[in-house]
């Protein structure tokens, strides 16, 4: 599709009820174009998608462009890199360059190569410069704060050397604690702490052999509850829910539409399945609606005959980008053309909706009009594992047919534990309100920090609700410097770059918590304002300064041009 005037490709003609059906995309930011009409009139611009009836509430998400010369910059800077790891790759050839670490031994030389060229390439010149940033361990509950091991390197990152210090209470900006129950106190930590005691630590069976204890039963029926579904299915592992059991549901003969920023679990499963996969743009509802008119229309590629099965594969929260998925579209053209939708939660699930129920909750839609709702426990509850969750027909499948199911070890009972007394608490059978606090509570800290952010001028992606905030960093240089100067700050982030996301839009990714009070996240915003301006990262040309007449719930903006 060609783009309009405005640099808009995903915009439809309006309904009879005035509004677009996906809204406008202006200068990178979405709205509606009733609602850029009203805020044209009383001088201001309100970021809202209305999208007709189908939202139930205002659907706020920007995407700013990258700037023209910070996008050249960025392509310069990569391939001045690329430039200086050939030169270095010649010099380490010919033994002038000090640092062997980066050649392969000499009993592997004629070993056929395990990886391809580029990414060997890649993780000799430019990944392994800025590899301090990652795997650094902790050694603490990962809280609101945490504590690091310090390390050091003297061989350019190749390997590192533990100092025996450790960096205490660091801010955590980067574990996905989104409400809080990662800790070592409380009544979750004293539950699995006595279950520990009865059932001990390893199951050391499958469900289906004699691993299936009745905490599990426990907790799926309490999972099935929680969600509005008639059954759920537990697993182990949160990856493995994904890649496992969308094989088990599709295969040869079936189409998968994906949202082409989804996680690797289902880009994986949707490999292994066999079935025919399809791309659309992420969050475009006439890219997913254009995949579907062809599937119907045109069925099987040469044979023309129609497809088994058409499943949509989306996720609540994107976990790279901050937004948030057009769920209530996306339900009404799986209605439309007789799909099926598989939603991924692992985001969202406790962290999105009055009552923490994820994205169908946020919007208000009834969770039967989503055939699989898949989410995990690792984020929002403190623990570890996934589930699946549908009609019982559904599940009674997957319990036969899913190799997560039928081959991997089930939950450990104290991690179970875990999950089923912070589900409780989330829902209010504990008998306190703690739970929905945590919920109002993160909801608080994530506008009041994006909103924060946007104010300094740095370009921020997603859903203003969505508790995933990236930062862009852009240029290679910049995803090193920031981790390291956060740290020396002592801030705990997240830095992203290639292949993890595209060329040019290196971010920092900050993952908002419950746990975090107002004085910790001013702590770290005075400390990210004072690098953003040290590393100039402020690229944002729509300086938002909030309405001071308005309720804090209710906060617009005005957008002033630098």
């Amino acid at each position: 599709m060609r783009p309009g005037p405005g640099g808009c490709c995903c915009r439809r003609p309006l309904r009879a009820n005035g509004c677009v059906a996906n809204g406008e995309v202006r200068n990178g930011y979405v709205r509606s174009s009733a609602a850029a009409a009203a805020a044209a009139a009383a001088g201001q611009i309100h970021h809202v998608t209305q999208n007709g009836g189908l939202y139930k509430r205002p659907f706020n998400e920007a995407f700013e462009e990258t700037p023209m010369l910070v996008a050249v910059l960025t392509y310069v800077g990569y391939g001045v890199l690329t430039l200086f790891g050939y030169l270095r790759d010649f010099l380490r050839h010919w033994r002038i360059e000090k640092c062997h670490h980066a050649t392969e031994r000499k009993e592997q030389q004629d070993f056929v190569s395990l990886y391809q060229d580029f990414e060997n390439f890649y993780t000799r010149n430019l990944y392994m410069r800025i590899r301090d940033n990652w795997n650094r361990p902790i050694c603490s509950v990962p809280g609101a704060r945490v504590d690091i091991m310090e390390r050091q390197s003297h061989d350019y990152n190749w390997s590192f050397k533990y100092t025996g210090n450790v960096i205490k209470g660091v801010i955590n900006m980067g574990s996905y604690n989104y409400l809080g129950f990662a800790r070592n106190t409380g009544a979750c930590q004293e539950a699995a702490a006595k279950v520990l005691e009865e059932y001990g630590v390893g199951v050391c069976s499958t469900r289906q052999e004699i691993g299936n204890l009745d905490k599990h039963e426990e907790l799926e029926k309490l999972v099935a509850s929680f969600l509005g579904v008639e059954a759920a299915m537990a697993y182990g592992m949160g990856f493995a829910t994904n890649s496992m059991n969308i094989p088990a549901l599709v295969g040869k003969g079936c189409l998968i539409l994906s949202d082409e920023l989804n996680h690797a679990s289902l880009v994986l499963g949707a490999r292994l399945s066999g079935a025919t996969i399809r791309i659309f743009k992420h969050n475009n509802m006439q890219s997913l609606e254009k995949l579907l008119k062809d599937a119907i229309v045109y069925g099987q590629p040469r044979t023309r005959r129609p497809w088994k099965k058409i499943l949509i594969l989306v996720e609540g929260i994107y976990s790279m980008e901050g937004s948030i998925v057009r769920l209530p579209e996306v339900i009404a053209l799986k209605k439309k053309y007789k799909a099926y939708l598989y939603l991924d939660e692992a985001h969202s699930i406790g962290a999105l909706g009055p009552s923490g129920r994820g994205v169908v909750d946020y919007f208000g839609l009834d969770p039967e009009d989503v055939d699989v709702m898949m989410g995990t426990f690792t984020k929002s509850f403190g623990a570890s594992g996934g589930y699946i969750g549908g009609k019982k027909e559904l599940i009674d499948y997957l319990r036969t047919h899913s190799h997560s199911a039928v081959y991997a070890t089930s939950l450990s009972a104290p991690v179970v534990e875990q999950i089923v007394t912070s589900m409780k608490c989330i829902m209010g059978q504990d008998g306190t309100t703690l739970g929905k606090q945590c919920i109002q509570q993160l909801a608080e800290n994530t506008r009041y920090f994006r909103r924060r952010l946007k104010e300094m001028g740095f370009i921020i992606y997603g859903n203003e609700d969505s508790p995933v905030v990236p930062l862009m960093l852009y240029m290679p240089a910049k995803i090193g410097a920031f981790g390291r100067e956060m740290l020396k700050r002592n801030i705990g982030v997240v830095v992203v770059g290639f292949p993890a996301t595209p060329i040019i839009e290196s971010r920092a990714r900050f993952c908002l918590s419950a746990a975090h009070t107002k004085e910790i996240l001013d702590t770290a915003l005075k400390e990210i304002d004072e690098v953003g301006d040290l590393l100039q990262l402020k690229y944002s040309r729509h300086r938002l300064v909030p309405l001071l007449d308005r309720p804090f719930d209710e906060t617009t903006y005005e957008e002033t041009e630098d």
